[in-house]
């Protein structure tokens, strides 16, 4: 995995010591003397990550980085500061400017490599998300973009009475946190319920740390929870083991309140802000195959799920049957009452027929007054039988138009069962033939389709 790496640095000794070492593992890397040049090339795009160090003239890392994080383009791309302060007021500064981590000099290595690693997979992660949100904006969806971390779900893993106490001292106050004692009990608890953040202690004494974030990043439902470690000093080659499994962040032991609480609040921001983009694509996807009027799938759907659905049927042997439905005369509802009034009989047609349908069976509007219902495991006897009692349902009560009014509406339906070829386009064709047929004879029936 490769990055464009800035370093920011005003001494030159500094930058050549990091370009060196970053150069060895792959990555491209670029470096500025000062603030200015920084935010330019960063609003420009030309950096991936960036390692900014906090004590330069002019234009210091933390007003660099309240900078990076204010600009829109700027503000989700990774920083890590590298300084020879080591005071946890100093990080709890940066973590507030908007850093996700610090680097002291003398800058270990491993360290260095790791965190860039791991940073740059989370930036490849959530690129990917913006860009396929993108879409949502495109097709009208509005986004909003969290940006709290305020009263999140925390899990605590921790099963030293006196460590656990302190933690929860310290995040109870402004989140929700629940202690689990036994590491096997909390992949199953992380699985079950909607936390947003998993706290690790890594000296647990009857099970690996480290296997449980392993085992927490290969479940599905636990895969994008944050997960934050505590480790004691001499635990650092557990942690960079940790970064390289997933791990979001660590706190060292003695655990600074308010380093913790600036910590779990970026970790929440990101997870809050990574679920936004997910739910914006899964919106773009919906919209894609679903009908807004209705809420039924449309035709894009139908084509792909037909074409499955005859596949299956045919490899089992077993009966398909395809109906399709003609809302009767629909042009002279329009014309006679409005087309708020056509979009109202179109909505309640389509819960009329859910409503006589099994769950197994799927819906989909095919376009204007034409709907179409897939119905696996059934043969042509039995759909039509269905289909009687859809056309039934459909005449027997009045359809609402606005708050004072109803009219009567009918429909006219055709049939067709799964032929030997198993195409859908013959398929379709074929219903469609019977429906023709049904409108001939007057509208308002059931005709099926020849064999």
């Amino acid at each position: 995995m490769t990055a464009r790496v800035l370093i920011v640095d005003d001494l030159l000794p500094n930058i050549k010591l990091l370009e060196a070492r970053l150069s060895a593992e792959y990555f491209d890397v670029v470096s500025v003397t000062n603030g200015p040049e920084a935010l330019e090339l960063c609003r420009d795009g030309r950096a991936d990550i960036v390692l900014l160090d906090v004590m330069m003239p002019g234009m210091d890392g933390f007003e660099v980085c309240t900078r990076l994080k204010a600009d829109p383009a700027t503000k989700h791309l990774p920083v890590v500061m590298v300084t020879a302060l080591d005071q946890p007021a100093d990080r709890v500064r940066g973590l507030e400017c908007g850093a996700d981590d610090f680097l002291t000099k003398p800058v270990d290595e491993i360290a260095l490599i790791a965190r860039v690693r791991s940073l740059t997979r989370l930036k490849i992660m959530l690129d990917e998300l913006r860009a396929r949100a993108s879409t949502s904006a495109n097709l009208g969806l509005a986004s909003q973009e969290p940006n709290d971390g305020a009263r999140g779900r925390i899990l605590l893993v921790e099963d030293r009475p006196s460590s656990a106490e302190r933690i929860l001292a310290s995040l109870r106050d402004v989140h929700d946190v629940e202690l689990e004692t036994h590491a096997q009990d909390a992949l199953f608890h992380a699985a079950e319920n909607n936390y947003e953040l998993v706290v690790v202690s890594l000296n647990l004494a009857d099970f690996d740390a480290l296997r449980l974030c392993s085992q927490l990043r290969s479940l599905e439902r636990t895969r994008t929870i944050p997960i934050l470690l505590l480790a004691d000093i001499e635990d650092r080659p557990r942690v960079l083991r940790g970064l390289d499994l997933g791990v979001n962040d660590y706190v060292q032991r003695p655990v600074d309140r308010n380093e913790l609480l600036a910590r779990v609040r970026t970790q929440l921001r990101r997870k809050r802000y990574a679920d936004s983009l997910r739910d914006n694509v899964q919106a773009a996807i919906e919209l894609a195959v679903v009908d807004a009027l209705t809420g039924l799938n449309n035709r894009r759907f139908l084509e792909t799920h037909l074409a499955q659905a005859l596949d299956q049927a045919a490899h089992k042997g077993r009966p398909l049957s395809l109906m399709i439905l003609d809302i009767d005369h629909f042009k002279s509802v329009n014309d006679t009452y409005g087309h708020d009034a056509g979009d109202e009989v179109l909505k309640v047609f389509a819960r009329r027929i859910k409503r006589v349908l099994r769950s197994a069976d799927l819906v989909c509007r095919l376009g204007g007054e034409e709907f179409v219902v897939v119905m696996p495991d059934t043969p042509l006897s039995i759909a039509a039988r269905v289909a009687e009692r859809v056309r039934a349902g459909v005449e027997n009560e009045r359809f609402p138009i606005d708050a004072a009014r109803s009219i009567l509406v009918t429909t006219s339906i055709g049939l067709a069962e799964r032929g030997a070829d198993a195409n859908a386009d013959a398929l379709l064709r074929r219903a469609d033939k019977a429906l023709y047929a049904s409108k001939s004879a007057g509208r308002n029936r059931v005709t099926a389709a020849a064999a």
